[in-house]
């Protein structure tokens, strides 16, 4: 198995929620799990930190828990560059690009009440396939290095009730711009999209911090 295998599998499983947030990767588990030597994993672990997956813990490498401050600043970099992907892909999308997306976008519309990981993962992965239709490879790499930061947080704003139907009708408004070649539209439709995204995740973190208040000052129960 190669340092790429190591990596992409790696990779995936941090954004999906199957390696929580903190869970130290340790080279000699790491290379058991693969069946090769440390030096491969060593690799691995260094491009998952360069791509800041991952942070040095008390235990070694862990995974990375973004700041509300730099999530924030993420959605607001990730609006401006998936809006430019969907005018791309609009461009640049090719018959076997739409028929992928199309095959995604009807998989995820007949799966039923999905837990919260399958909901990222699948999101994240019909994005993937729009930033594949542009046949950008620079603007793909820079929206690759993006997304790890906020699935990795502690849910996706597709938890949020109502939310995950709504952002399957809006891929399948995108899916259809980008088929009508409509970059105004797709462009138009990615960057709500992303809007919306962000407009939640700021509300969770909203809710997050007054619950941690709130717990900070409730006094403990008399016994």
């Amino acid at each position: 198995m190669s340092v790429m295998d190591i990596y992409e599998q790696l990779r995936a499983d941090i954004l999906a929620g199957a390696i929580p947030l903190g869970t130290p990767l340790r080279e000699v588990a790491v290379a058991e799990r693969f069946g090769v030597s440390r030096t491969p994993v060593r690799e691995a672990l260094r491009r998952l930190q360069h791509d800041r997956l991952l942070e040095a813990g008390v235990r070694g490498l862990q995974v990375r828990a973004p700041g509300p401050e730099e999530v924030v600043q993420i959605y607001e970099a990730r609006i401006l560059l998936e809006a430019e992907a969907a005018r791309q892909a609009a461009g640049a999308r090719s018959v076997a690009d739409l028929a992928h997306l199309e095959g995604l976008l009807a998989r995820d519309q007949a799966l039923e009440d999905p837990d919260d990981g399958t909901r990222a993962a699948t999101n994240l992965e019909f994005h993937e396939a729009v930033w594949r239709a542009t046949h950008n490879p620079v603007h793909i790499d820079l929206l690759r290095r993006l997304p790890v930061h906020l699935v990795s947080t502690p849910r996706s704003t597709l938890s949020t009730p109502g939310r995950w139907e709504a952002a399957l009708a809006e891929h399948a408004r995108l899916l259809r711009a980008i088929a009508d070649r409509d970059a105004e539209a797709a462009t138009t439709i990615a960057r709500d999209h992303m809007r919306t995204a962000r407009d939640i995740r700021v509300r969770m973190l909203r809710e997050q911090a007054s619950s941690l208040r709130t717990a900070r000052t409730t006094p403990p129960p008399a016994r």
